[in-house]
């Protein structure tokens, strides 16, 4: 690492990269969905991402290592309380995780805890993100749009309640009914909304791994999502994520 920058310079650092990144990326989305090895859809065929049939077949042993969690699951934060711009969308307690991975942080303790799901989860090609997402019966999260197609999206449903064809995703007016045991991969840049109107409680593996791109658009893609961790958002989010752990384990 290089000699260390005194404060001041070093937020002006951060805030400049959030900056730079976010116009890189807004001019990348259509390069990128252009290289596209997968197209440029909402909601993707399983077929085109052949790891994904492994990932489904350790769907009992991911669950078992869930269940233990969810019997305390009061005691995992709210997505928002990780997140700071997931705020814009929900601000309540009724979507919580349970986190692996993500950009510029792995938790070796949650990993610990789960090992058959981070065996699972090592055979993703490009893994960037992964963590439980957790949705309290009646939670719905509005319409929204992500920040940048240079990743997909998967959820691995775990836990799907009753009746369910009233617990989904919609992407880009397309809508998924979950099923347990069973993956779905879509783009989180088309606007997607989410609803459990049922009364129990909705579980998946949620992931984000990088796009199958064409060269040199796959290097360049590489080279923004090696970006991202310096951005404020996930800094923020990083040190909110590592304030929650040292309390969740009794760190004094």
């Amino acid at each position: 690492m290089g000699a260390p920058l005194d404060l001041p310079d070093r937020n002006h650092v951060h805030g400049l990269a959030t900056r730079v990144l976010f116009r890189i990326s807004d001019f990348l989305q259509r390069h990128i969905a252009r290289a596209s090895l997968v197209g440029d859809k909402p909601i993707f065929e399983n077929a085109a991402f052949p790891w994904i049939d492994e990932l489904e077949r350790a769907t009992p042993a991911i669950r078992q290592e869930l269940m233990s969690l969810l019997e305390d699951r009061q005691r995992l934060p709210a997505f928002h309380e990780l997140s700071p711009e997931v705020g814009t969308i929900t601000r309540d307690d009724q979507w919580k995780t349970f986190v692996f991975l993500a950009y510029g942080l792995r938790s070796q303790r949650n990993i610990a805890r789960c090992p058959e799901t981070m065996k699972a989860l090592s055979a993703i090609p490009g893994l960037r993100t992964a963590f439980f997402s957790i949705l309290e019966p009646g939670k719905r999260i509005p319409l929204h749009e992500g920040p940048y197609n240079g990743v997909l999206r998967l959820h691995l449903a775990l836990v799907v309640p009753e009746p369910r064809e009233r617990c989904w995703i919609e992407v880009g007016g397309q809508r998924y009914v979950w099923e347990e045991g069973k993956a779905v991969v879509f783009d989180d840049l088309y606007p997607h909304q989410v609803h459990n109107d049922t009364g129990g409680v909705r579980v998946v593996l949620f992931v984000d791994f990088e796009r199958p791109c064409r060269a040199p658009m796959r290097w360049i893609n590489r080279l923004v999502l090696a970006l991202a961790p310096y951005t404020g958002e996930l800094r923020r989010g990083k040190a909110n994520y590592e304030a929650w752990e040292k309390k969740y384990y009794g760190d004094t």
